[in-house]
């Protein structure tokens, strides 16, 4: 027997917002509370996607009767506040990345919901829903390259927005190729890997300062180009390039190589090739794909020049994961409860942790030129949860 699904609440109101909105609607969810900063991009918003309540205020949303889901898409620097007072009233959180601004926004989010650990508290790091790194994960799992040795990942873009100046133009509010899209493989490798950075050392700068929306004393200070090299714990080493200045769609490719074999996500398309010994690798063959189609409707919901450059790999694993998230409430008895088996390969706040520890060390790396120490989240965490309350 199914039950009706939680009401949403959706703070944002951004072309991912309303991405989010849009799949959510798909998949039979009731959209009853829209924020925005102001309240004229909240009415615009809520006019267009169908809700019947908007507002500028947050507490509004949280305290609505009809809302049992928030889901959080504003800017960074709102999202630990946000979070934190969803599960303060004993309502389930599912927050996009990153997880607030730096390693204390997160830590307080992931403080809160070790607090109310029957609620649910999540991060959107969605390509972990894709079909190519969920086989991926298996076949490392199962053995299949033995040992890693070398993890690379590549993301070639050309995303430059059409818009105004924003959060998004400025690296101190969360823009920036590091930490919209370095964050989601960073959290890749460890979800595949099974491994996570000890060490790192990275560079980012802006090469791009400028654009037709963008100029006079404004100045982009998001970072465009990024690379940083990793040395995982459990031995392996990692490279990440992330170029947002390579005409064409956004593209990636993750490459790990072990002792008996290799596996290479590129684009939606897993390919494997073991070695023969003596003889090096040999023939490539196709394990997993990924659909190629931005999900049924996106495509027209947005304007053409923000559509067309809209990773596809993104909004794919939205939807995977909000299907995941509808099949978590469909057993349930209650709104607020869910079944945590059918969301097992979702980002947690403690993942959000790691990926925002790893994020702020490749910052410093780039500051210093040195390698930097990450911090051991999985080691000292309570001792910084109580230290952070104190």
């Amino acid at each position: 027997m199914t039950h009706p699904l939680p009401g949403v609440g959706v703070f944002g109101t951004g072309f991912t917002a309303k991405a989010f909105i849009h799949l959510l609607k798909l998949a039979g969810f009731r959209i009853e509370a829209l924020w925005g900063r102001t309240t004229d991009d909240a009415e615009k918003l809520a006019s267009e996607m169908d809700i019947p309540f908007f507002t500028s205020n947050i507490d509004d949303v949280l305290l609505n009767q009809h809302v049992d889901l928030v889901c959080i898409h504003s800017p960074p620097f709102l999202h630990s506040q946000i979070a934190v007072k969803t599960l303060g009233i004993g309502k389930n959180v599912v927050c996009e990345r990153p997880g607030g601004l730096g390693f204390e926004d997160t830590l307080r989010m992931l403080n809160a919901a070790k607090y109310y650990p029957s609620l649910m508290s999540l991060m959107t790091y969605n390509l972990r829903f894709l079909p190519t790194f969920q086989k991926m994960r298996q076949q490392i799992l199962e053995g299949y390259i033995g040992d890693i040795l070398i993890i690379e990942v590549r993301v070639h873009s050309g995303v430059m927005l059409d818009q105004h100046y924003n959060w998004l133009h400025d690296g101190r509010m969360g823009g920036g190729m590091l930490a919209q899209f370095g964050g989601h493989f960073i959290d890749v490798i460890n979800f595949i890997s099974g491994q996570k950075a000890k060490q790192v050392h990275g560079f980012l700068t802006t090469f791009q300062k400028h654009t037709a929306k963008v100029n006079g004393f404004r100045e982009i200070t998001s970072d465009d180009f990024c690379t940083f090299q990793m040395k995982l714990d459990k031995g392996a080493c990692c490279t990440c390039i992330l170029n947002n200045n390579v005409p064409g769609k956004f593209s990636y490719e993750v490459l790990v190589i072990g002792t008996k074999a290799c596996l290479i996500a590129k684009d939606g398309i897993l390919h494997g090739q073991s070695k023969s010994e003596g003889r090096g690798f040999g023939k490539q063959e196709v394990f997993e794909s990924d659909d190629q189609k931005l999900p049924s409707g996106l495509d027209t919901i947005f304007p053409i020049e923000i559509s067309e450059q809209i990773p596809v790999a993104l909004c794919q694993g939205m939807m995977k994961f909000i299907e995941s998230l509808k099949e978590s409430f469909m057993q349930q008895d209650d709104k607020r409860t869910w079944d945590s088996a059918s969301l097992q390969s979702a980002a947690t706040f403690e993942d959000a942790l790691y990926v925002q520890s790893v994020l702020e060390s490749v910052r410093q790396s780039s500051e210093t030129s040195d390698w930097v120490q990450v911090h051991p989240t999985g080691v000292n965490i309570n001792t910084s949860i109580n230290q952070t309350n104190t």
